[in-house]
């Protein structure tokens, strides 16, 4: 019988792993042991070493934030300020829960460009991103090559893990302060940024089988249903819950619920001062999608490491 290319890619992704182990996922968010109003940060571990950072965002402190460690791919959803990096914390813990101290200019760089450079991270993005992320890195000293591209209906196997990208209904313009310059002077008088494409979510498959959807900012899309849930099975979901600029929390339940359909799910994005000592505060909409979804519902507390089986059990760490 004749493979077609199609399925030959389908049984690629959905192999079975060498070996079973965890995954690890640990939040870089602005107080310690709370999920707060800026939190995006997240890093995820492979049982085989490789380390994942996405949307670094303006929690983590540009690249010697202590908790950063290793960093080998960075995935970036899209280029807005608090997911790219246009400025950061200037430590962990740097102001309150409500109203992070954000006081650290990333800019033109980026806080993704500089962890990347001082790292030697791959910057991995989808659409139009990678040569803004390829130029940036040859600039600065480091090399272009290291901004990968992964666009729609393909994957990339870098470091163990197989990385595909998903679409995301968010607009995606780069800030004129990133092209900086006389042009970058004139785009911020005109009030108009860069076009670098449609923004982006992920799905990753780690070396255990775990697979993990990666919302990014996002509306509600027919991909959750047919190319999340239908093609790629996901079993992890981290959604976006924040209304306003994404998934408000009951629309965030349904695309869990009836589209995507994981086994559990990681809030992010809420864009509230979601905790307090650790606990959901009431009338948050933390609150109103764990109420409202039907699997476990994990939150993201900075610095606590949550470990998943390959069945997207959590095995350690989930309150």
């Amino acid at each position: 019988m004749k493979w077609t290319l199609a399925a030959v890619g389908a049984a690629a992704f959905f192999a079975q792993p060498v070996w079973a182990a965890n995954v690890k996922v640990t939040p870089l968010g602005g107080i310690d042991g709370e999920f707060c109003i800026q939190d995006r940060a997240l890093i995820f571990e492979d049982p085989n070493g490789t380390r994942i950072l996405y949307d670094p965002g303006r929690t983590v402190a540009g690249p010697k934030d202590p908790r950063l460690g290793k960093v080998d791919i960075i995935l970036v959803s899209h280029m807005h300020g608090d997911h790219l990096g246009n400025m950061t914390i200037k430590e962990p813990n740097a102001g309150t829960c409500a109203k992070p101290a954000i006081t650290e200019k990333a800019t033109p760089n980026s806080n993704t460009v500089n962890i990347a450079l001082e790292k030697k991270s791959k910057i991995v993005t989808g659409s139009e991103m990678p040569p803004f992320f390829a130029a940036k890195l040859k600039a600065n000293g480091g090399n272009p090559k290291d901004s990968i591209l992964v666009r729609f209906g393909a994957s990339k196997t870098v470091g163990g893990v197989t990385i595909a990208t998903v679409p995301a209904l968010h607009s995606n313009g780069l800030d004129p302060a990133y092209i900086g310059g006389d042009l970058g002077k004139a785009m911020k008088e005109a009030g108009i940024a860069g076009d670098v494409g449609q923004a982006t979510g992920y799905i990753l498959k780690f070396s255990n089988g775990l697979v993990v959807y990666l919302s990014g900012d996002t509306g509600m899309t027919a991909e959750q249903d047919k190319v999340v849930h239908g093609y790629y099975k996901a079993e992890l979901a981290v959604m976006n819950i924040g209304d306003t600029y994404t998934t408000g929390p009951t629309e965030a339940a349904y695309v869990i619920n009836e589209m995507v359909k994981p086994k559990a799910v990681i809030a992010s994005h809420a864009n509230e001062e979601a905790t307090k000592d650790g606990k959901i505060l009431p009338k948050t909409r933390t609150e109103t999608f764990k109420k409202a979804v039907k699997v476990p519902v994990h939150i993201p507390l900075s610095g606590k490491m949550m470990e998943f089986d390959g069945n997207a059990k959590c095995v350690a760490g989930c309150s």
